[in-house]
Order: structure tokens, then sequence, then C-alpha cells
């Protein structure tokens, strides 16, 4: 079995951002980069997959991006995973998500991957389209939001648990197929400095465009979305205190509540 994770590097949560001037993105400088929360959810699943299934010929992590990428790569190298492969070009940077799941399925077609991890989104664009449009384009099942993954002992086939409004689906797929992950499918264990030390000797695979063929014309026929200005969120108005006797006070808050937070 072989197993394939891709991967998203994002800015972390934490850091403050900043609007460029021109508004047609974010400053990435000085802003901390880190892999993609949901993407280490499917990195750790894999990793278990190979510890516990003798089946499992080898896990390869994947990432668009530019050479700061890496770092990201890296990290799923010191986890576990054995070899890497870095999509980088700058005519990558500018492709949409449904562009950039093409690019990764003309990329794989030939991988022979049995099984394809990945998060259910991405915590900066939040939007969810990139694995179910890598499972389409490289025409295999999709499974979403996975919360629980159990292989068959035959390795041809798993049982994926998936919360839906109210319940939960229980499904069963046959490979090759593909699974994002959600929250509670495992955590990310930490990488140890000597892995992080071995990870710098793993194979990593850097692909340019022409290093992969014909895929400008399966990019060609992805709608494109474009992102046309970015903006701030409004700043939140400052607090309010109130002061005086109980009955004042609760007189007061409950009119602030119904004229000017208007939930009441």
């Amino acid at each position: 079995m072989r197993i394939l994770v891709v991967l998203k590097q994002v800015p972390d949560s934490t850091t403050i951002i900043r609007i460029r001037p021109d508004r047609r993105d974010i400053d990435r400088t000085g802003v901390k980069m880190v892999v993609n929360p949901f993407d280490e959810f499917a990195i750790e699943q894999a990793v278990q997959l190979k510890e516990k299934r003798s089946d499992v010929e080898s896990v390869t992590a994947l990432i668009v991006g530019p050479a700061s990428a890496a770092e990201a790569l890296r990290t799923a190298l010191a986890v576990g995973a054995d070899q890497g492969i870095h999509l980088q070009d700058e005519v990558f940077d500018r492709l949409d998500e449904l562009q950039t799941a093409a690019l990764v399925a003309a990329a794989v077609r030939g991988g022979n991957y049995d099984l394809i991890l990945t998060g259910k989104q991405e915590i900066d664009l939040d939007s969810g389209q990139f694995g179910p449009a890598l499972a389409e384009f490289l025409d295999i099942p999709h499974v979403g939001a996975c919360t629980k993954l159990e292989m068959a002992a035959d390795g041809k086939s798993f049982v994926a648990h998936r919360r839906v409004e109210g319940a939960e689906e229980v499904v069963e797929v046959r490979l090759p197929a593909l699974v994002t992950a959600e929250k509670g499918l495992c955590e990310m264990r930490y990488p140890s400095l000597p892995n992080l030390m071995k990870a710098k000797k793993k194979p990593v695979q850097v692909l340019k465009a022409a290093d992969i063929p014909g895929w400008p014309d399966v990019v060609a026929g992805v709608g494109g979305m474009t992102m046309h200005d970015f903006e701030p969120p409004p700043e939140r108005p400052p607090g309010k205190s109130l002061k005086g006797e109980p009955q004042e006070v609760v007189r007061e808050l409950v009119r602030l509540l119904r004229e000017e937070a208007r939930v009441l």
C-alpha cells in the first residue's frame, strides 16, 4: 500500500495579519508559517498506518509552494513520512485551490497511490475545495471530514466515520480513495530533535513546471478564481463599563442589549 499525504503551509493562527498596500494579498513579511492544522491529522494518520501495518510500502508527503514551504515538508518527514515531493515554481503561486488540485493530480497520477490523505480545509482560505477536487481529477472516491479510519485486514478497503449534523455517518470504501481529515481523527506527534535531523537526509523530489508534462492543459480547463481585494475585519468597538446601583446597572444593561446590541 502506497500512501500520499498532501500538505499546505499556512500562516500561524496566532500571527498578526496585515494587508499589503496593494490589497491583493496579506503582507507575509515576518509571518510565521506552519503546517495547516488539518493536514497534521492526515500526516499522523498515515504514519500510524505505516507503523501498524506491514503492507504499507511507503508514506510520501507532497506540498505545493515556494522554497520556504520545504520547512513544512521536513516536519512531515520528521514525524515519519519516508520521502517528499515539492512542487516549486513561480507559475504555481498564481493558481487557486481548484487549479492546484488539477496540478497535483497531474503530478501524482502515475504514482500508483492507494490512499491519499489531506486536511478537510486550509485555515487561510477555509474553502475546503482542494481535497474533493483532487479526488475528482483523479477519478477516485472521496470521504470528507473523517474522524476515524479503520483499514480492512486485506488492505483493499476501509471503513470511515464522519460527523454529520446530529449523527455519525459510517461508510465503507474500496481503495484507491482519498480521505480528508477532521479534528478528532488523531493528533500529530511532536517531532523529536533526532528525527528532525534524520528528516534532512530523507529524499525530497523538487518538481518544476517543466517536470510535469501536460499540466498547463489540465489547469487550463479549470475555472480560475482571482482575489481582487483583501481588507481586515472591522475593529471591535471598545467595551463599556457600567457603574452605579445594581438596579440602575441592570436597567441600563437591558437597554444596551436591546437598543445597541439588538440581542433582546
